[in-house]
């Protein structure tokens, strides 16, 4: 069961157990230059606000709802993370394989949107162990942020993996660990509280609202290898989401809403004093980037290509803050 809370979609699998599940929310941040250089992780400056899709009149685009989901405003060029975190209460947190993909592209392993689950690449992150993604893994260590642009020009990954897609959006998808296997893990365990992390925080209603995201700056983040293995999640009981993107002026059309400011500039961020991060498990193996998407230009290179300016040249001079978020882990001794 899916459900909307407070801008915040809730994974619940009840058949395993009801009192434990994920939150996934869409953080609004900075979008790092495209300098060339490996970025520390931006903040975030609070969640874009959701809605569900079959509550509006979308217009020329009503077709769209048969997709189900959610709609969420984004200006062009607005940068985006994506935060998960655990709903068990102080109980055992039940792992998830989650897929995240971008106009039906897969975000970890490069390639098109397929049904299950895959370790060669491995195209999922695991839940509770990853506390968010930022981009898409194009090396081992390193992601490209994800950046809302439109689709029908070219600076989408989807569009550049095949010209043809007009697919959009984000797509989300959810298996809970095997219920047999959960149980035997929880009895392994001595639960305990677990740590989570968040950071201080032109076109008519009738046109077709179609947006995707393409590739930003270069960041340094690990996504981790599966420590389970394929066998240990629930195939049959996964649950999935669309998430729709509306430019700006399509979602006060739609919603009446006023859609949330683009962030602050990098300068005045850093001239605010606030922190960047830097996330650090050192007994965590990290996954190798998608050859897929080795070849994927960013939306600065395609701007440049088509002598668009989209993406204003921008240098990026850090203030010194980099904090070091550790995972603080609970040893279960000897009894």
């Amino acid at each position: 069961m899916i459900t909307l809370h407070s801008d915040q979609l809730v994974f619940r699998f009840p058949d395993i157990d009801a009192d434990v599940g994920i939150g996934i929310n869409f953080q609004r941040t900075l979008r790092i230059p495209d300098d060339g250089s490996d970025h520390h992780l931006p903040p975030g400056l609070g969640r874009f606000p959701l809605r569900h899709i079959e509550d509006f009149d979308l217009g020329g685009s009503n077709n769209r709802k048969t997709r189900g989901g959610i709609i969420m405003p984004m200006f062009q060029s607005d940068a985006l993370w994506l935060n998960f975190h655990d709903l068990g209460r102080g109980r055992a947190e039940l792992p998830v394989a989650l897929k995240i993909g971008a106009g039906k592209i897969n975000a970890v392993s490069g390639e098109k949107w397929a049904a299950g689950l895959s370790q060669t690449p491995q195209n999922y992150v695991v839940l509770p162990g990853q506390p968010w993604l930022d981009g898409f893994n194009v090396e081992k260590g390193k992601v490209r942020q994800f950046v809302a642009m439109p689709l029908g020009q070219g600076y989408t990954v989807e569009e550049q993996i095949d010209p043809q897609s007009d697919v959009g959006g984000i797509q989300i998808e959810a298996f809970p660990m095997k219920k047999a296997v959960f149980e035997k893990l929880k009895a392994k365990r001595e639960v305990a509280p677990a740590m989570h992390f968040n950071a201080m925080m032109p076109e008519s209603a009738s046109a077709p609202m179609d947006m995707g995201l393409g590739m930003g700056g270069s960041m340094r983040q690990e996504i981790y290898d599966d420590e389970y293995g394929l066998k240990a999640w629930d195939l049959e009981n996964g649950l999935r989401c669309f998430i729709m993107l509306a430019n700006a002026e399509q979602w006060m059309a739609v919603t009446g809403e006023e859609p949330p400011l683009s962030p602050i500039s990098v300068q005045d961020y850093n001239e605010a004093g606030l922190p960047w991060f830097d996330y650090y498990d050192g007994d965590r193996k990290a996954i190798e980037g998608a050859k897929a998407l080795g070849n994927i230009k960013s939306v600065k290179a395609v701007a440049q290509d088509k002598r668009e300016p989209i993406w204003p040249d921008e240098e990026l001079e850090p203030n010194g803050m980099v904090e070091k978020i550790i995972p603080i882990k609970v040893p279960d001794g000897s009894w």
